[in-house]
């Protein structure tokens, strides 16, 4: 896929099929590219099984999270780590941004008769579904870690995970686009991404968490898509639903935090600079 398939997408005198034509050329780019990176699908799926795997059974003598004792460490970290997937699959994945720019390619997408939201809904898109892909194959492990659910139930998770990897991917996308080295996308990102997912209840729980943290993770949007995510897991066991903030509460925020990065992504690609 390269800058003239975007271009030729985009004919002018077409406005908004063209528009979305063009990001859907950009999404289908996005996705080609990492499917044929066999080693990275291989290791964007072992890693978090990995870490489940060894931190989860490493633990899990000897931490009981909750208040029920319903759950052991493995059970519970597991809906922590395929968010973790998720998330780091959705930002990493726009690290092509950067190098889009340094190839050129970015460039000549920005000047073809297109409206900027499509690459920001393109690039988006792409990650998210990246993201999704490999959500979707974790969850399969979920009889592995005791957790039993109904199609409905697993539905409805996936939806839930769906609308968690758009809004990081948009945050991904929005420091992408400002970054101009791979290397400083890197650290930024995981200065900001390890501390979300630790302080996001996917770890440990809010009540075992001293007072400062509690409020640290109260005000942090991804405690909010993982209990929502949570909730849906566990559509039919009232004791773990009972922990967690309300869902409306969660999917309002969550959605609402989605929203807000992809506006702010849209914002950041209209200036001219």
């Amino acid at each position: 896929m390269t800058a003239a398939d975007v271009s030729a997408s985009a004919a002018p005198g077409v406005t908004r099929p063209s528009a979305f034509m063009a990001a859907m050329a950009l999404c289908r780019r996005e996705l080609v590219d990492f499917f044929r990176q066999r080693a990275r699908v291989i290791s964007a799926l072992a890693t978090p099984v990995l870490f489940w795997l060894l931190i989860g059974f490493g633990m899990g003598s000897s931490f009981r999270p909750g208040g029920t004792g319903k759950q052991g460490f493995v059970e519970y970290f597991f809906p922590g780590i395929v968010v973790f997937a998720v998330v780091f699959a959705g930002i990493f994945s726009t690290i092509t941004t950067i190098q889009d720019r340094n190839e050129g390619f970015l460039q000549a997408v920005l000047v073809a008769p297109i409206p900027r939201w499509a690459i920001v809904f393109g690039k988006v898109l792409g990650g998210t579904l990246i993201a999704l892909v490999q959500g979707g194959l974790l969850l399969l492990l979920l009889p592995l870690a005791g957790i039993g659910v109904s199609v409905a139930s697993f539905s409805l998770a996936l939806g839930m995970l769906a609308l968690v990897c758009l809004g990081m991917t948009g945050m991904g996308f929005m420091f992408a686009w400002k970054m101009d080295t791979v290397a400083s996308y890197h650290a930024v990102m995981n200065l900001v991404l390890m501390p979300m997912w630790m302080l996001s209840g996917a770890f440990f729980p809010e009540a075992g968490a001293s007072g400062w943290l509690r409020w640290v993770m109260r005000i942090n949007p991804l405690t909010y898509g993982l209990a929502a995510f949570r909730h849906m897991l566990y559509l039919d066991d009232a004791a773990v639903r009972a922990e967690l903030p309300g869902f409306w509460l969660c999917f309002a925020i969550t959605a609402l935090a989605a929203l807000g990065t992809i506006v702010g992504a849209a914002a950041i690609v209209r200036r001219r600079d």
